[in-house]
């Protein structure tokens, strides 16, 4: 069954401006007339947030930290892409457009990516305007690197605290119209399940973890901007508390999911050291730029690195990819790095790392201008492993980290279910199998400030008539019901097992049969082992505490989610046949363990509905038309 994305008529290049032309308008008093309710409160959730009460709308923001700062954005490090050609160097908005579309490997709409990289330049003028302190030449000019899958810089940073500081940005914009009255902020909550009236989401249940008390909110439309899922495999990149549960109950509800196969591997985050790890963590990948990665060319070498001369290092990148090299995409970089240890190269305690190298950077340039530009990288580094890589390399190795699958959404960022939205990384939109270094922080800001603003209110407009409707309505109390019944099954369960085991479980499983790369028969058994996790599950779980404060009833409620989830996802792999982006089956690569893909049958985006907890998914589609780019095998040779 096909799906229509509402893709505005006109040239690509002209598609944004026709619909913002042409979109509905409310006027300043029919807006404080109508609310809007954005879950999360990263990027995508502050900016939008913050930029819809700016035009007088009266928001309810929530999130289930402590503060709205909190929000995992801070996290990101690198970068943030901007096609303003400072470097002069070839770059514009359509060549930006063609290296995401590229690095996606032909996977996203031609229409919603254009109009990431046309944003995308507005987006730095709006964030100088904030105070963000990029960096900067000597002259004053903002300064740009180089990322992976480009061969211009466009990337603009803050040191290696790039997320850090956009965030603070968009923090204070919202916390201005907190002040003002415009934004209520609930922190400490906990959204559990959509709330839909006559077809249209109208509001949210939240618990409040501060008292187990749940509450119910109603609204005229429902934002969830609450990141992504990779936290499904255990051992990610991502903090502790990131879930999929919000747009999971979406989906139950009637959101389509899209692409949830699609699972990015950073190619460099510091390797896995013991079974008892319950997260990794990032490094850069800005350290791509002047950092060599390597491994030994001999099998099992336990020499010191320092002492392996240059004739026994094999230069994998550079020697496979020679165009690209070092800044190849990360999901080709990954899965070089996983070959390489697989082939018994490995390095570490545990054989499962590869070197970042910067002793060729550091004798070109200088120990002084490798410390300017990642100098708290290389602190974090030696906080973390005693060891000075400045003087010795460093190990990376790759990791889960960003979820390009999500919710299904059109051109306007609304999902199957009228009146919801979807920003961020909560969606799949904009970057196909694959998503290219710096791309993340980008398509939340634009999401949240460019983009939700006109389209929210477009639907809005129509309806501006609407019944009021408030928490006594009866979809909210069976709404709460179903969450109570619920929490109360979860609380009841009398097994040994803690939330923990069945999420370090599922995480490996998915790790080893749905990860860096996947297979027919690896996928089918993957699926009928969560069956069976998930009938131990609501067998052998244990809940210590009771309803009230309980981090454990918490934990318990997105590790069964994340059961659910990584079922679709088995789903998803099972059924594209092919190899693209961050998808590798293994039945589908040339002799030489590049990627196939399959146009002619699977130039699709999977979006998949939910039937039932014992029925299997139904899945629908999206054609991808490309009218402006010519679908090519993705090389980076």
């Amino acid at each position: 069954m096909m799906i229509d994305a509402k893709i505005p008529t006109g040239d690509l290049a002209d598609k944004w401006s026709n619909y913002k032309d042409n979109a509905k308008l409310i006027n300043p008093a029919n807006r404080k007339k109508l609310d809007i309710i954005v879950v999360g409160t990263g990027l995508a959730g502050s900016s939008c947030a913050a930029t819809l009460a700016e035009q007088g709308y009266n928001v309810l923001s929530f999130c289930f930290q402590d503060s709205a700062r909190r929000a995992h954005s801070v996290a990101a490090q690198g970068g943030v892409n901007a096609a303003k050609n400072y470097k002069n160097d070839g770059d514009s908005v359509y060549r930006m457009f063609y290296d995401t579309i590229k690095g996606g490997d032909f996977r996203s709409r031609e229409a919603n990516v254009y109009r990431l990289a046309e944003c995308s330049l507005a987006l730095i003028d709006q964030a100088v305007a904030q105070g963000v302190p990029f960096a900067r030449e000597y002259a004053g000019y903002l300064a740009n690197r180089s990322f992976g899958g480009v061969q211009v810089s466009r990337t603009f940073y803050a040191r290696g605290q790039t997320g850090q500081q956009l965030m603070i940005g968009a923090y204070q914009a919202l916390m201005r119209q907190v002040s003002l009255g415009k934004v209520k902020m609930y922190t400490r909550h906990e959204m559990l399940d959509l709330v839909v009236v006559e077809g249209k989401a109208r509001g949210i249940i939240t618990r409040n973890l501060e008292t187990g008390e749940l509450e119910s909110y109603a609204a005229n439309a429902v934002v969830l901007a609450t990141g992504g899922y990779g936290k499904v495999y255990y051992l990610s990149t991502l903090a502790m508390g990131c879930n999929t549960s919000a747009i999971w109950r979406a989906h139950k509800k009637g959101a389509f999911m899209s692409g949830v196969s699609w699972i990015q591997f950073h190619p460099t985050c510091l390797p896995q050291i013991g079974e008892t790890q319950s997260k990794l963590t990032l490094m850069s990948e800005s350290l791509r730029n002047d950092g060599r990665i390597w491994v030994p060319k001999k099998m099992g070498d336990e020499r010191v690195l320092n002492d392996i001369p240059e004739d026994e290092r094999d230069y994998y990148l550079e020697r496979r990819y020679p165009a690209f090299g070092n800044l190849s995409p990360r999901d080709i970089s990954s899965r070089a790095a996983k070959e390489r240890i697989d082939a018994g190269c490995g390095i570490g305690p545990m054989k499962n790392a590869v070197c970042l190298d910067f002793s060729k950077a550091i004798k070109e340039q200088g120990r002084d201008k490798i410390e300017e530009k990642y100098g708290n990288l290389f602190r974090m580094y030696e906080k973390i492993n005693g060891v000075d890589a400045y003087k010795e390399p460093m190990l990376i190795s790759p990791a889960a980290h960003f979820t390009m699958g999500g919710l299904w959404v059109d051109y306007e960022l609304m999902t199957t279910i009228p009146g919801l939205f979807a920003l961020g990384e909560a969606n799949f939109s904009d970057h196909g199998a694959n998503r290219l270094g710096a791309n993340s922080l980008l398509q939340s800001c634009v999401d949240g400030y460019f983009i939700a603003p006109y389209t929210i209110p477009n639907y809005l407009s129509e309806n501006l008539k609407s019944e009021k409707i408030t928490t006594d309505h009866p979809a909210f109390i069976e709404a709460t019901n179903n969450v109570k019944e619920k929490l109360n099954k979860l609380l009841s369960s009398s097994g040994h097992l803690s939330a923990d085991h069945f999420h370090k479980t599922l995480g490996k499983l998915l790790y080893d049969k749905c990860g860096l790369s996947r297979s027919k028969a690896s996928l089918e058994q993957a699926i009928l082992e969560i069956r069976a996790l998930k009938e131990s599950f609501d067998n052998e779980l244990n809940i210590t505490g009771d309803y009230q404060v309980n981090s454990e009833l918490e934990k318990a409620g997105r590790v069964s989610d994340f059961l659910e989830l990584g079922e679709l996802m088995c789903y998803d792999a099972l059924q594209r046949e092919e190899s693209c982006g961050a998808h590798f089956r293994e039945e589908y690569q040339t002799p030489d363990g590049e990627a196939i893909r399959n146009d002619d049958d699977f130039c699709y985006v999977s979006a998949w509905k939910w039937k039932g907890e014992s029925e299997q998914p139904e899945l629908h589609k999206e054609n991808l038309i490309f009218e402006t780019v010519k679908l090519a095998v993705r090389s980076y040779k």
